[in-house]
């Protein structure tokens, strides 16, 4: 089978308006991507997460986006999905819930809602870009590989949109007031972040077709007040990090434990940079089979970013 060749991240960076066009998925998108608004005017997002559309990091966001003058609307899991990867239900029927104005609950995954979002809240026309978190804690190393934040955000690369997926959290076990305090910088991060993607895309698609972003934004401080200590262009650290352990009760039945295993860090990987307090900004792609998109993509894009 012929390799197809990945461009460096930089120069796909710099060239994404005329690769609006050519996509590295192996299906052909079922929407394509609108070219963004000129610098300055408001973006069209569909805001999605694993961890329910109820949940503080997707509000948190909602309210984030929404003051920063996008247009956002919320197609999110009826309930707690964290976990679910890439997984798409295959019922034939599906409960969708619109609670409120700018909110839809899909009773399913995060890809479900950002299939469900793309086809019909966002028919005719696809949204700018989707955002999928912020998450209770990481998407880092193995975690990614698992993560329904990340899925959601895959989700729509499979369709052609752009995405991000946005996570906060250490590798400790997440302390629920610190790390919803620490989303409140997370999503500043954010703000700036689309800002760079803008300006970059020159009225063209916010990132090259099929690329997306894993950010994940350290724990810093208590009070939501902290500043991460920088932001490193990085690379999925390639540990598992979960270990599952499986004990015979003796009765048929096993019981079941997940143990966290650190090992040593990848240099310039994703492990890395959070363990530091740093913000780590990893690229993924939806084609899982044309190997790992070079990182010099999130170098461009990050130069002179600030936490």
């Amino acid at each position: 089978m012929r390799r197809k060749r990945v461009l460096p991240l930089a120069t796909l960076l710099l060239c994404a308006p005329a690769l609006a066009g050519t996509s590295p998925a192996a299906a052909a998108p079922q929407t394509a991507p609108a070219p963004a608004p000129a610098s300055g005017g408001p973006l069209r997002i569909l805001l999605t997460n694993d961890d329910g559309y109820d949940a503080p990091g997707i509000r948190k966001a909602f309210e984030r986006l929404t003051a920063a003058g996008h247009d956002v609307t919320i197609v999110a899991p009826l309930t707690n999905q964290s976990g679910t990867g890439t997984k798409m239900s295959n019922a034939p029927a599906v409960t969708v819930k619109h609670p409120e104005p700018k909110v839809w609950a899909v009773d399913g995954t995060p890809g479900d809602s950002v299939a469900f979002g793309l086809a019909e809240v966002f028919a005719g026309k696809a949204p700018d870009l989707v955002v999928s978190g912020t998450n209770f804690g990481p998407n880092v190393a193995g975690l990614a590989t698992h993560s329904g934040t990340v899925g959601g955000a895959v989700a729509a690369l499979e369709h052609g949109v752009p995405a991000i997926a946005l996570s906060t959290g250490g590798l400790s076990v997440p302390d629920p007031v610190t790390t919803v305090n620490a989303m409140g910088p997370t999503l500043d991060f954010a703000v700036k972040l689309i800002d760079r993607l803008r300006s970059r895309a020159r009225s063209g698609p916010l990132l090259p077709e099929g690329v997306g972003l894993n950010v994940n934004h350290p724990v810093v401080g208590t009070d939501g007040k902290g500043k991460a200590a920088g932001v490193s262009a990085t690379f999925q650290d390639p540990q598992t990090v979960l270990e599952p352990d499986f004990t015979d009760a003796g009765d048929g039945t096993w019981k079941t434990t997940v143990k966290v295993v650190l090992r040593p860090a990848a240099r310039g990987g994703d492990i890395e940079a959070v363990s530091a307090g740093r913000i780590a900004v990893s690229p993924m792609n939806g084609d899982w089979n044309t190997g790992p998109v070079d990182q010099a993509v999130t170098s461009a894009l990050i130069i002179g970013l600030r936490p």
